[in-house]
């Protein structure tokens, strides 16, 4: 398929722009919805596809009417930005590649496996002009940028993401699978340095950790506690953020935000006067809302949501998650003989 073939794919062009041409690299559970989406909108022209495994990139490109490249250099060759969604191993080589290639790179969380790899790529994407984004989805969430306006000063966050086991995700434990977009949101709402984590976990049904509990603390004082579980009974996101005198919670099932403020009055039994609101928020496509935005960066019409700086800034904090369970699971071998997430004793 010819560029201008693509480009004739989506007529008329929105608000005048010519789509972007995309190649989604790695079309496995994930990236086989970053190629659907992208096929959808108006603002892309899907390019190709490329994964090591042929059947399965032939098979998403029949279904989103495009072609599956054979190598990873035809699939650079053949778009001028990419939606990379391989294991996280496979982030730094591809991004790499790409960004070498002079592709814009959305790269899916977390950005890379350690802060030299991130911080490359930072470096790689600054260097050669090209737009570096990473997919933390719940910066899309509808009610997240206001939130973020609303705040003036964070003293405690807690936020809650729970779900069912899936055999998805786990090549990597629960802090880089599921509480790294908590740990992206708290460092968008608390802009001081983290002072100390204090962490605890345990592998279930994996190798790795499952379920972990996170209390971060802050410079400026703000504690945030992040529990995050991939095998639980049912499915709970949650998030509440308490100022000196506010408190917002959002209930991303429910798809409420209640918000409760203190007026200033007092009632007759003492009690400071609240005021007390509910708003309810639609359900929206975060995939497709971060892959407008993307598309929107590559057209230079706004900076990308989450940089590869703020990336990396999320990667650390899961890092230190994970050196502080380090530390737990050690303090437990010590003080019980037993290895977490087993039932197995330390070797004497």
């Amino acid at each position: 398929m010819t560029e201008a073939e693509l480009t004739d794919r989506r007529s008329p062009e929105p608000h005048g722009h010519r789509p972007v041409r995309m190649a989604v690299i790695g079309v496995g559970h994930f990236g086989r919805f970053h190629a659907q989406k992208l096929a959808a909108s108006p603002y892309a022209a899907l390019a190709c596809v490329y994964d090591t495994d042929p059947a399965r990139a032939a098979a998403v490109a029949q279904e989103c009417d495009t072609r599956a490249a054979a190598s990873l250099d035809e699939a650079l060759s053949q778009a001028e930005a990419v939606s990379i969604a391989v294991p996280t191993r496979r982030h730094a080589a591809v991004a790499t590649a790409a960004l070498e290639a002079g592709r814009h790179v959305l790269i899916e969380k977390p950005i890379t496996e350690t802060p030299a790899e991130a911080q490359a790529l930072i470096d790689l994407a600054a260097r050669s002009g090209r737009v570096l984004q990473v997919g933390h989805l719940i910066r899309f969430a509808a009610p997240i940028a206001r939130l973020r306006a609303e705040i003036s000063q964070a003293l405690y966050v807690e936020c809650v993401r729970i779900a069912p086991w899936t055999a998805r995700g786990t090549d990597v434990n629960v802090i880089l699978d599921l509480m790294i977009h908590d740990l992206d949101l708290v460092l968008s709402i608390v802009p001081a340095p983290i002072a100390d984590i204090d962490a605890v976990g345990t592998p279930v049904l994996s190798e790795r950790e499952d379920i972990a509990n996170a209390r971060v603390k802050f410079a400026d004082g703000c504690v945030a506690t992040i529990t995050a579980s991939r095998v639980s009974m049912k499915t709970e996101r949650k998030l509440r953020v308490f100022e000196a005198d506010r408190y917002t919670s959002i209930d991303f099932g429910a798809r409420q935000v209640r918000r409760v403020r203190r007026t200033g009055a007092v009632s007759k039994g003492g009690i400071p006067d609240l005021d007390v609101s509910f708003d309810d928020f639609a359900e929206t496509d975060l995939l497709a809302e971060e892959l407008s935005a993307f598309l929107a960066a590559v057209r230079g019409e706004r900076p990308p949501e989450v940089t590869g700086r703020e990336g990396l800034r999320a990667l650390e904090a899961a890092i230190a998650v994970n050196e502080s369970l380090r530390r737990h699971a050690a303090f437990v071998a010590e003080r019980t003989g037993l290895v977490p997430g087993t039932t197995n004793r330390v070797s004497a």
